[in-house]
């Protein structure tokens, strides 16, 4: 016979040879389940400076994208990160608002501001991107809002405050988890406040391209 086959065959004698006990078993069911969920990448999010934005958030029942987010500075001092979760991603402010869907715009603040501040350049930056004809058909709104800001006692670093828009119901806004005030009618409004990061003089230039997943 060919040297090829001719191996020596060693017999184990059977009270050596591994049986597979139900404990044993299950021990290696637990060991494989557990490699294989640390192997599944985690849930994903956008780092912006340390603030987190995860890719989906849940407004009115219906799963939103992220469609970008990036960091608001002023004289490089950074004042808070920003995300905006949309439907579908988009590219462009015009589409953007032509959305009737739920929209949030997340932001984490990354220094304390005053009441009387974050008022201030909310103001400014309506002023800046609202005409006075649109300004005066949602004046009363900018009021309710006013006032919900002046109810609040400043906003603090690590804060995280929701604007939402949702159909049927108004833009709704949350501080840490908590609604403030009541739901705001009138798309046009929400509108008007997604033109203070997105119109054509933003609060932020660097700000804009990041929301709308252009940032380089």
């Amino acid at each position: 016979m060919s040297a090829l086959f001719d191996v020596p065959i060693t017999v184990i004698p059977e009270e050596n040879s591994m049986i597979f006990k139900p404990s044993r078993f299950q021990g290696l069911l637990a060991g494989a389940a557990l490699a294989f969920a640390m192997s599944l990448p985690a849930a994903a999010s956008v780092d912006v400076s340390g603030y987190k934005f995860e890719d989906t958030a849940q407004v009115a029942g219906k799963e939103l994208k992220l469609n970008g987010a990036g960091m608001r500075t002023k004289f490089v001092i950074k004042v808070y990160a920003a995300g905006l979760y949309v439907p579908e991603k988009k590219n462009n402010t015009a589409d953007i608002l032509k959305e009737e869907g739920p929209r949030r715009v997340t932001i984490q603040m990354a220094r304390d501001v005053s009441s009387e501040d974050f008022g201030k350049a909310f103001m400014e930056g309506l002023n800046d991107n609202v005409d006075k004809t649109e300004k005066q058909r949602i004046v009363s709104q900018i009021g309710k809002m006013g006032e919900m800001f002046a109810s609040v006692d400043g906003l603090k670093k690590g804060d995280v405050l929701h604007l939402d828009w949702i159909p049927g119901t108004g833009t709704q806004t949350e501080l840490n988890g908590k609604k403030l005030g009541g739901p705001i009618p009138d798309i046009n409004f929400y509108n008007a406040i997604l033109r203070i990061w997105l119109g054509d003089r933003p609060v932020d230039r660097s700000l804009k391209p990041a929301l709308l997943g252009d940032a380089k």
